[in-house]
């Protein structure tokens, strides 16, 4: 999320509005990959105080957006995957 508000900020905001998307669209892929080296660093340097930091913010953001599944969720997934399974063992049949 830093990172993204980091690049697009770049983005001159007396653009236009086509302009401004055309531009957030090239610069996607930038900002995809410095966030992986950036998520690469971190991973390699988890015990320094700076990798923390510059990892804090996306760990707070996903704390924010995400918990844990309930039992019903849990169940759903378990009965939709062995439906999966079923599925697929048959298509092997048709096939082969």
């Amino acid at each position: 999320m830093v990172i993204s508000i980091a690049v697009f900020s770049l983005i001159p905001h007396e653009s236009s509005l086509l302009a401004k998307a055309l531009m957030r669209l090239v610069l996607l892929p930038a900002v995809a990959g410095i966030s992986y080296e950036v998520l690469r660093l971190s991973a390699k340097h988890g015990d320094s105080g700076f990798s923390r930091a510059l990892v804090a913010p996306g760990l707070l953001l996903q704390r924010l957006t995400t918990r844990e599944p309930d039992l019903s969720q849990i169940e759903v997934a378990i009965a939709s995957l062995r439906r999966v399974a079923q599925g697929a063992g048959s298509e092997e049949r048709l096939v082969g």
